[in-house]
């Protein structure tokens, strides 16, 4: 689908009445192709969905998987008309229910974040997501490299996105904003 450009930028009310077809962000008002992903890509992001998922089980903090919008930088009560970012992250974990209130997406920052970088999308998870994620608040950032099948962790500390850890094909990989909870990377890389 074509999308004419506006001069003064889309907001999330266009960004709603798009065909649900195609997966798209904006960023600052500006529409962002996102391909599909691939079969990899999808298990990935199902390993580590279903492992925060059975953590959080009777928990206050929920896990979400991708489609789900996010307005970054917004909250429950910011018209849809003046949003002009909106990220669909692969998996996001939110312990703040009022982030939930409008019922249609996600206002505000998730507490954790994990994008599974596909070909297509590396330099926009490496750069500008994460420049918007630590400007947004996000206090965890994940960035999952399927051709190395390892895993950044980065930790939002004294206003800065710092490196907590690394962790490969083997390795168990600590939640931080989560207190006891690790992911088993061998079961999320299993083919």
């Amino acid at each position: 689908m074509a999308i004419p450009q506006k001069v003064e930028g889309y907001t999330f009310a266009d960004y709603a009445a798009w065909d649900e077809s195609e997966r798209m962000e904006l960023i600052d008002g500006k529409p962002v192709m996102q391909a599909a992903p691939s079969i990899l890509h999808q298990w990935v992001v199902g390993g580590i969905y279903n492992q925060l998922s059975q953590y959080l089980a009777g928990k206050g903090c929920k896990a979400f998987v991708a489609p789900l919008a996010v307005q970054l930088f917004a909250d429950s009560d910011t018209p849809d008309d003046k949003v002009k970012t909106v990220v669909e992250p692969d998996i996001m974990v939110i312990c703040d229910p009022e982030k939930l209130r409008k019922g249609n997406c996600v206002t505000g920052a998730p507490d954790l974040i994990v994008e599974v970088l596909s070909p297509s999308t590396q330099r926009h998870d490496r750069l500008t997501k994460f420049n918007l994620y630590w400007s947004a608040g996000v206090r965890e950032y994940w960035i999952v490299s399927l051709a190395e099948k390892s895993v950044q962790v980065f930790l939002l500390k004294d206003g800065e996105y710092r490196q907590a850890d690394v962790g490969f094909e083997g390795d168990r990989l600590k939640v931080n904003i989560l207190e006891d909870c690790e992911i088993d990377l061998a079961a999320v890389f299993a083919e």
